[in-house]
């Protein structure tokens, strides 16, 4: 075809209704047999045509004639809108002539545009209806709640044991203390652990172990991953634990998934690890306008910690090897990887008998009776052949080093004004007391309920600014308790714990207490505890109650604490899309507090009667009354 050659294509008309047809006709000038296909479209939608609705062969013409081709554009689906019509030419020239986006020689095109125009509506017509849920634009602090249910889930239970177990029952040789200290060894700022963890009484080994690895357990997977980096590695799956351990990986292996979270964030999972560090990028950046500019930490400290950072510009930042030992000033390490517990978690779980079952095995391994005249645990005949017999007797002779119930209560009441009943804590006389924290968190409950039904009706937009408001109350009564014993206790509360349930669900447990075999507790050690409190007389609610809420609850707990909603700034969009990214939480903690205290947080009054007191109530409508 020569140089001059052209393709154009005109339309019978230029504007049409949608359902119309458009009559188009091709021109090509001159050329050997070839075939035109036509192609409308206007980005992001294109209409392309097959052989069986608009392609035609076109053969037999001599150079320096006209080609023409007829089509025919049914309009019906199209959206409105304008459209260039254009066509694509293959011919049997050597070399072949293509369209303008090919290699030359090409030929140039002359589009047609068509207006395709919304039909009016007529008699007759269905048309169709979609409601869809309102929704509000993603905020950035999604990533720190991301960030949270990650640390919260490589915390629990099972995955405790798993990491245990390689420690405990290792088959990767070497000692024990060899095998701890390759996780925590290889920074200059740790002493390696096992060097410095001695128990004073003889055949504590098992103990002591246990203790170093829980201990351990806590320092790899508390914190939160500040760097984007290990975040995306994180949400992306490319940050994996290794067997033998490899120190600065954590184990078990990282948990996400990227289909729950995009689910929770209304994201695609295709690229969603990419958005979450972008968004972590942005949120952390939103924290910096709070520090000095010339702060060398700057960028990397969430929002609200970088407020705390800012009332105290005039004291230097401290090296994260710094234990504050000497000099005066801030501990990173403490400002920029905040360990995320919360000590509701463990509240909960003295709720459920934990600590109170493991204090009656110990008094039965000791050989002291009840305050019965028979001792319901006098079969708990622990033989010294079996591993059991070595973590029990560390377990007891190390009690003067664990927190007592009274020193664990003065801070519940400091950090959430809860408290605990029995005979020891009668007299307590706390200093600080956030006697309202109670009433506070259950009112954000009860709204979130409300902003769901809202949330749920297609018809209504649910506001979220009642929720802003409830979020920032809760969030500066949390801030209020966070001082003196707070991170310290917490942290070893937790330990503690995670040792009791660790002995508790070993099987030699389950020979010695017995178990309901038949419930599907989701954890070991929990029909352990079911089972003794049934034989002390305690409460009947059962331990999966209270487990979720201590689950929950930390969770909830922990994106109100470090979120920033103190800042004027947040807005109720981020309080919207925190309610439906913590949703399951939030209705799992509500139904799990109706199941153990009684009290239904979706009515109206909010209940703020203390957890402990409904429980003495429900306690006393279980024992039957004397007659």
């Amino acid at each position: 075809m020569a140089p001059q050659s052209q393709i154009s294509i005109t339309a019978n008309t230029n504007a049409v209704y949608e359902g119309q047809q458009v009559a188009l006709t091709a021109a090509v000038s001159g050329g050997t047999p070839k075939q035109i296909a036509a192609a409308i479209g206007t980005a992001p939608i294109t209409y392309a045509w097959a052989i069986s609705n608009g392609q035609y062969n076109y053969s037999g013409t001599s150079t320096g004639t006209t080609t023409t081709g007829n089509f025919t554009w049914d309009t019906t689906g199209a959206e409105s809108g304008n459209y260039t019509v254009t066509v694509t030419l293959t011919s049997s020239d050597n070399p072949a002539i293509v369209n303008p986006s090919g290699q030359p020689p090409a030929v140039p095109v002359v589009p047609a545009d068509v207006t395709v125009n919304l039909r009016p509506i007529s008699s007759g017509d269905t048309l169709p209806v979609t409601m869809r849920r309102a929704a509000e634009p993603p905020t950035s602090d999604a990533a720190l709640w991301v960030a949270i249910r990650y640390s919260s889930n490589q915390l629990s239970f099972p995955n405790f044991v798993k990491f245990a177990d390689t420690i405990m029952c290792n088959d990767t040789g070497g000692t024990f203390d060899s095998i701890i200290d390759n996780y925590v060894n290889g920074s200059a700022c740790l002493v390696p652990l096992a060097q410095r963890r001695f128990t004073p009484f003889p055949n504590m080994d098992a103990y002591r172990v246990l203790k170093i690895a829980t201990e351990c357990f806590l320092m790899l997977n508390c914190g939160v991953y500040l760097a984007p980096d290990m975040l995306y590695s994180l949400v992306n799956k490319k940050l994996t634990g290794v067997i033998p351990p490899t120190h600065g990986l954590p184990f078990p292996p990282a948990v996400f998934d990227v289909n729950d979270d995009a689910s929770r964030l209304n994201q695609s999972a295709s690229n969603l690890p990419e958005q979450i560090t972008s968004w972590w990028n942005s949120y952390l950046q939103t924290g910096n306008q709070n520090l000095n500019s010339s702060d060398p930490f700057q960028g990397l400290i969430i929002p609200y910690l970088a407020l705390v950072r800012s009332r105290l510009k005039d004291l230097p930042m401290k090296p994260i090897c710094d234990m504050g030992m000497d000099c005066y000033g801030i501990l990173q390490r403490k400002l920029s990887n905040p360990c995320l517990i919360e000590l509701i978690w463990s509240y909960w779980h003295e709720e459920a008998m934990l600590v109170q079952t493991m204090n009656a095995i110990s008094r039965r391994f000791q050989n002291l009776r009840g305050v019965g005249d028979r001792d319901p645990l006098a079969r708990f005949d622990i033989d010294p052949l079996r591993r059991l017999n070595s973590f029990l007797w560390g377990y007891v002779q190390d009690e003067q080093h664990r927190l007592t119930v009274v020193r664990r209560a003065y801070e519940y009441n400091h950090e959430y004004g809860l408290t605990l009943e029995g005979k020891a804590l009668r007299a307590l006389r706390p200093s600080d007391s956030r006697s309202k924290f109670l009433e506070a968190f259950h009112n954000l409950l009860y709204l979130c309920t409300i902003f769901f039904k809202e949330d749920d009706d297609t018809t209504v937009v649910a506001d979220g600014f009642p929720l802003l408001n409830a979020l920032r109350e809760v969030h500066y009564i949390l801030a209020a308790g966070a001082h003196n014993q707070f991170g310290e206790l917490p942290s070893t509360a937790r330990q503690e714990m995670l040792m009791q349930q660790w002995l508790l669900a070993r099987p030699e447990m389950r020979e010695f207490l017995g178990g309901k075999i038949m419930v599907p507790y989701p954890e070991d050690w929990m029909d352990r505890v079911d089972n003794v409190k049934s034989m002390e007389g305690w409460t009947d609610v059962s331990v999966v109650h209270f487990h979720d809420l201590a689950v929950y609850g930390e969770q909830i707990v922990l994106s109100v604490r470090y979120g920033a909603w103190s800042l004027t700034t947040a807005t109720a969009a981020q309080a919207a899309n925190w309610a439906r990214y913590w949703r399951n939480e939030i209705q799992g903690y509500v139904h799990a507090y109706r199941a153990a205290t009684g009290v239904d947080l979706t009515a109206e009054p909010v209940n703020s009667t203390l957890p402990s007191v409904l429980l003495l109530r429900r306690l006393a409508t279980q024992r039957p009354v004397a007659r």
